[in-house]
């Protein structure tokens, strides 16, 4: 199961930071996805972290903005939000792909991951 949170109501320009956990299973060698889907829009790829933390990706809007970053001693992945902007507001999910084992690429296609969470919501709004 994964569970996300840090989600919130934050003014543009603030900032927030998102934590994907895992429990009953380990993150360690498995890539993980941050994705999102705002009102009336599809769901898409924000962010990803290859299963070592070398490798990661971002969508060009928000790009100098997030980090990803995981601490698999805590089983956990982040998601770091800066200078927020009202476009940004959706909910956030992360997901794993368990089926390749110490994948380091990852992509921002939400084909290969099969195990989701259920979603934190982020409202960017004054």
């Amino acid at each position: 199961q994964l569970v996300e949170s840090g989600g919130g109501l934050v003014q543009p320009g603030g900032s927030l930071r998102l934590s994907c956990t895992a429990s009953g299973f380990s993150l360690d060698y498995y890539r993980i996805g941050w994705f999102r889907q705002a009102p009336g829009k599809e769901r898409e790829g924000v962010s990803c972290i290859g299963s070592s933390g070398r490798t990661t990706n971002y969508v060009d809007s928000v790009k100098g903005r997030f980090t990803i970053s995981r601490d698999n001693a805590k089983n956990t992945v982040y998601l770091q939000m800066n200078i927020l902007k009202p476009e940004d507001t959706a909910i956030y999910y992360c997901a794993a792909d368990l089926s390749v084992f110490a994948m380091n690429r990852c992509v921002l296609d939400r084909a290969p991951y099969d195990h989701w969470g259920q979603g934190t919501q982020v409202t960017v709004s004054s």
